[in-house]
């Protein structure tokens, strides 16, 4: 890895994501040498990732630059690549670039999708949880359209042209919110010679009502401003199975479209290596004490999305969201530094800021400790919060750029196939021509 020797302790973090930045902003300055590794060389902004999958945003906009958040720090050290094991006996990591051995490991490896075993689904259907999947999807919505064009079939048109998204979370709702737009205001525009009205929608959420995390009173007028944007959204109804042509639910509803787009479930992001007693094999994430080290090693921290810390008020851990994993990583670095100067380290309590989620041009619902509101400004709010939590003055300006365009040309203007994706249950309307 050609990482330099030091008398200083070294910490290695796995992960560049939300808990993993964090951990290593706190450990900034210290007298320490601080090793992020990653498979991609920047840091994500994934809640708006749905905006990149719909035209809204180019991904440069959300993506941020690893090692220019730390370019003018000493004892730092990025590196490009996968880490396939822990040895914790050894106290060293093996990657695809070599191995390393360090004194502190955080590891903050994130989420992925969770298809729950369904191999076709998994196989046939889009994720959205990273900027090339974003991409790709955005691929998949346009080459949609433009082969509807080519097809006398009404049947097979009608497919092309019949969205599925399952998982009713902030990611579904937003996605489909996003697309009604584009339904309502733009496609008509780009497409004049298709029908545009016979574009279907449709969110499939598996429990009784859909952002089942936030206030009924948020689930109750999201749904609303869904129904009211032509979003067909469906409840109790679960997915059973898709062969890229047909999805398969529990009840006698069935659908026929080229793009299923699953939202309806994460797992932590696992690094081989641990003993299984250290993990929870169900939701792929690593048991944590209170003070987020591994089970049996106090030397291994897991914060994010990868880490369980059971409580008696949170049983199943904290929820795989943005900011459980910035609190823990800023606490994990306090705690690092007050462990190698023989400090008493502090037990984790997570401060609920409250949760929102938008569904479109000035429709948004947010739940706050001690507020809960729905509709313009709440969508202000949302804007505000995300616009505020961006890396990067060129991030946010672009970000705020493009809504302020969106909004006034009521436009999504990024709506290119920089990259063609083929689906792999068939070839692409080109390969017909």
């Amino acid at each position: 890895m050609n990482i330099p020797q030091t008398s200083f302790p070294r910490v290695v973090i796995i992960g560049g994501g939300f808990a993993g930045l964090a951990a290593a902003r706190g450990l900034e300055e210290q007298e320490l040498q601080v090793v992020l590794i990653d498979k991609h060389n920047y840091h994500t902004f994934q809640p708006l990732l749905y905006q990149v999958a719909t035209g809204g945003l180019e991904p440069d906009s959300i993506a941020f630059p690893l090692r220019k958040r730390f370019n003018d720090v000493d004892n730092f050290y990025f590196r490009l690549a996968e880490v396939n094991k822990i040895n914790p006996d050894k106290n060293t990591i093996e990657t695809s670039i070599g191995n390393l051995d360090y004194n502190e490991l955080i590891i903050a490896t994130g989420s992925t999708t969770n298809f729950f075993g369904n191999k076709n689904i998994q196989k046939y259907a889009m994720e959205m949880k990273s900027v090339p999947q974003s991409l790709n999807i955005r691929s998949l919505i346009i080459e949609n359209f433009e082969e509807a064009l080519l097809t006398s079939n009404l049947e097979e048109r009608n497919a092309l042209m019949n969205f599925v998204i399952v998982g009713g979370g902030p990611t579904g709702v937003e996605l489909a919110g996003a697309l009604a737009e584009m339904k309502k205001g733009i496609l008509p525009k780009d497409y004049p010679d298709l029908d545009i009205r016979q574009m279907q929608i449709n969110l499939i959420q598996s429990s009784e009502c859909i952002l089942k995390g936030m206030s009924a009173k948020a689930s109750e007028k999201a749904e609303d401003f869904l129904i009211n944007l032509g979003v067909n959204v469906w409840k109790n109804l679960r997915v059973l199975d898709y062969d890229g042509k047909t999805v398969t639910t529990n009840g006698e509803d069935h659908f026929n479209a080229e793009t299923v787009i699953w939202a309806a479930g994460v797992k932590g992001k696992m690094i081989d290596g641990l003993n299984n007693e250290c993990v929870i094999e169900r939701a792929a994430r690593i048991k944590v004490n209170e003070f987020s080290q591994v089970l049996e090693h106090p030397n291994i921290y897991a914060i994010g999305d990868v880490a369980c810390m059971s409580s008696e008020k949170n049983p199943y851990g904290h929820p795989m969201m943005a900011q459980p994993a910035i609190q823990q990583g800023k606490l994990v670095a306090k705690n690092i530094i007050a462990k190698l100067f023989n400090k008493k380290q502090k037990s984790f309590v997570y401060n609920d800021k409250g949760s929102m989620a938008t569904i479109g041009r000035n429709k948004a619902v947010v739940d706050l400790p001690k507020w809960k509101f729905q509709g313009v400004f709440a969508w202000f709010v949302w804007m505000f919060v995300h616009l505020f939590s961006l890396i990067g003055f060129r991030n946010k300006a672009i970000v705020f750029l493009n809504w302020v365009y969106n909004y006034v040309r009521f436009d999504r203007e990024t709506r290119l196939i920089i990259r063609p994706y083929k689906k792999k249950n068939k070839f692409s309307f080109r390969d017909k021509l």
